[in-house]
């Protein structure tokens, strides 16, 4: 009985320090909308997924119904980083040469009539550009 205690209570402890993490999307604090909200906000939500692909969940919330949308699937290869050395030479190796995979997810909460009325994003990653990858393949050009 003690050991089931224990094992609860570290259980408890360990999903306490689990949280998610939004690395790109708007805060509840600032003001500005990103990109993707400013280019799908008020856009029909048949638009979006006709373009993207249908969403993978949906579940409803009052008189909206929020989808989630997971989707731009791609790796990119991030070159090496090296000091610069003297004259004009490569100097030492900074950060190594690796793969990255990016995706992005996103909640899309949609009204009666099938209208985004706010999209957040769930898993994004921050590209070199100062863009996010949602940003870049959901409001890109």
């Amino acid at each position: 009985m003690t050991f089931r205690l224990m094992l609860a209570a570290g259980l408890a402890l360990a999903l306490a320090g689990c949280s998610t993490t939004n690395t790109g999307g708007s805060s509840a604090i600032s003001a500005a909308p990103s990109a993707v909200e400013t280019r799908w906000v008020g856009q029909s939500a048949g638009a979006f997924f006709a373009k993207f692909g249908p969403p993978v969940n949906d579940e409803a919330s009052g008189s909206s119904t929020v989808y989630t949308w997971r989707g731009g699937f791609k790796n990119r290869s991030v070159p090496a980083t090296y000091d610069k050395g003297e004259d004009g030479k490569r100097g030492k190796l900074v950060k190594p040469a690796r793969t990255e995979y990016l995706r992005c997810e996103v909640r899309v909460t949609v009204s009666e009539d099938y209208t985004i009325r706010s999209i957040k994003p769930v898993f994004d990653k921050r590209l070199d550009n100062g863009k996010t990858w949602c940003e870049e393949f959901l409001a890109g050009n």
